[in-house]
């Protein structure tokens, strides 16, 4: 057969394909699918077998796909919400946005446990060999650390000080810890509290030895990952470890959300800078130097404060619940991109 003939058969193909496939169509386009979609192969391979023209191929897979013959069907693990997911990168700029489906039982509840095991999988994708991976104070960092199964050989240095000394071991440190058994990597944690009595004091335990050691990683941080807080309690560390004087101080500042140690206000600008010098944590400017900065934080009363923290442009991935991104997708007018992170207030 020339190839005009071949031509005409082909187009007389298509057109009863159009209409309805006949047994002997059907049965090639399926093996042809079969080679294509299951087994891999080029269509130039399947044209070379089946002694017609990959364009040949081509209309026949088309045609299989118009007669449901071949379904495609995106699928991904029934606790991701993949729509969600993709909605909330484009509305923020960011580089990852992963949204689980929040649990029945808690809906209400911050930071659901299963965020940490996502966030713990995220990290598997995100690190690699040689990395220093930063692990900052929080609950959902504990829970991700706790969850942690792979990681390349890297080390993992803390990025805060302890909500309080005396659990460090159940706590950041543990974490880091963790972390690092998993990776085989060296850890560098701090074994100092987050909030001192002033100034002065913090200072000089930044100045101790391993603090100090801890701290001089933090410019070769290439993947950190932080919690958010809302400024109310039991959802936010700094807000507990506070006065009642403090936090209402801080409140007339406007203070709407809290990311180690550093305070937000609604529309993401860093308000009552004067607290870091109290704390022992990494600096803003160091954040927003780090390539990759994964923020844990779910739940539907947290989710202003996670719109705030996304707003300063510190926060370059997320994974949350549908309840918190249910709410983030209607609040306000959308941010400007986080991964342009420039800082206009000088953070």
């Amino acid at each position: 057969m020339n190839r005009s003939e071949e031509n005409a058969v082909s187009g007389m193909s298509a057109g009863r394909s159009a209409m309805r496939m006949g047994p002997a169509e059907l049965v090639q386009a399926a093996a042809m699918a079969r080679r294509f979609y299951l087994e891999g192969k080029s269509k130039i391979q399947i044209a070379e077998e089946f002694g017609v023209s990959r364009f040949k191929v081509a209309r026949v897979l088309e045609t299989a796909l118009e007669r449901d013959l071949v379904r495609i069907e995106i699928r991904v693990p029934a606790e991701l919400d993949a729509e969600r997911s993709d909605a909330l990168r484009a509305r923020y700029g960011l580089r990852h946005a992963v949204v689980v489906e929040s649990p029945a039982e808690a809906e209400e509840s911050p930071d659901p446990e299963n965020l940490g095991e996502v966030a713990a999988d995220l990290l598997g994708e995100l690190v690699n060999e040689g990395d220093v991976l930063g692990l900052a104070w929080g609950r959902s960092t504990i829970h991700m650390a706790a969850a942690l199964d792979r990681l390349p050989p890297c080390t993992v240095v803390q990025l805060t000080g302890v909500y309080d000394a005396g659990t460090a071991e159940r706590g950041s440190v543990e974490a880091v810890r963790r972390a690092a058994q998993v990776s085989g990597g060296d850890a560098h944690p701090i074994y100092a509290p987050m909030l001192l009595p002033d100034a002065a004091t913090a200072a000089a335990l930044r100045n101790q030895t391993g603090i100090a050691r801890a701290f001089e990683y933090f410019d070769k941080v290439t993947v950190a990952c932080v919690s958010i807080g809302s400024w109310e309690p039991g959802i936010s560390t700094v807000h507990d470890m506070l006065s009642d004087e403090e936090r209402a101080h801080y409140a007339s500042l406007g203070v709407a959300a809290e990311m180690s140690a550093h305070l937000f206000d609604a529309e993401g600008r860093r308000v009552g800078r004067d607290l870091g010098e109290r704390c022992i944590t990494v600096e803003a400017d160091r954040l927003r130097r780090i390539p990759e900065v994964v923020a844990i934080a779910g739940g539907h009363r947290k989710a202003a404060a996670i719109d705030a923290v996304l707003r300063s442009g510190l926060v370059t991935s997320l994974v949350t619940d549908t309840s918190a991104a249910d709410a983030l997708m209607t609040a306000g007018p959308p941010p400007r991109p986080a991964l342009n992170r420039a800082d206009p207030d000088g953070a």
